[in-house]
C-alpha cells in the first residue's frame, strides 16, 4: 500500500470524471445541496466524520474522530471499510493511487464552500 507522500500529482478534470462516474449517485457537492445515500461532501476538508448536518451517520463514522484532508482522504478512499470498519459505505474503493489523486484533486477544488 502506497501512502499519500508517494501519491502522484491529482489531475481536476480526470477527478470530475471519475466524481460523476463513481461517486455522484450517493454525494451531491453543491453547497445547498441535500444529502444523498451518503452525506453532501461541501465543506468536506477540515470537517471531522460524522458531523455534516442533517445527515444520519453510523456510530463507526462518528466516533472515529478523522479530519479530513488530501492524506485522510487517500487512505479513506482505497478501502473505506477498512478505514472506518461498520461504516455503512458499500463501494470497494479507489485502488489506484491516480484515481484516488484525482478524486481528491477535484473534490479540494469542488467542496470550497
Amino acid at each position: 500500500m502506497s501512502s499519500f507522500a508517494d501519491a502522484p500529482a491529482g489531475d481536476l478534470i480526470s477527478g470530475e470524471k471519475i466524481f460523476r462516474a463513481k461517486c455522484s449517485h450517493c454525494h451531491a457537492i453543491e453547497k445547498d445541496a441535500g444529502h444523498k445515500y451518503g452525506p453532501n461532501l461541501n465543506g468536506l476538508f477540515g470537517r471531522q466524520s460524522g458531523t455534516a448536518v442533517g445527515y444520519s451517520y453510523s456510530a463507526a463514522n462518528r466516533n472515529r474522530n478523522v479530519i479530513w484532508g488530501e492524506e485522510t482522504l487517500y487512505d479513506y478512499l482505497l478501502d473505506p471499510k477498512k478505514y472506518i470498519p461498520g461504516t455503512k459505505k458499500f463501494i470497494e474503493g479507489l485502488k489506484s493511487a491516480q484515481e484516488r489523486a484525482d478524486v481528491i484533486a477535484y473534490l479540494k477544488e469542488s467542496t470550497k464552500s
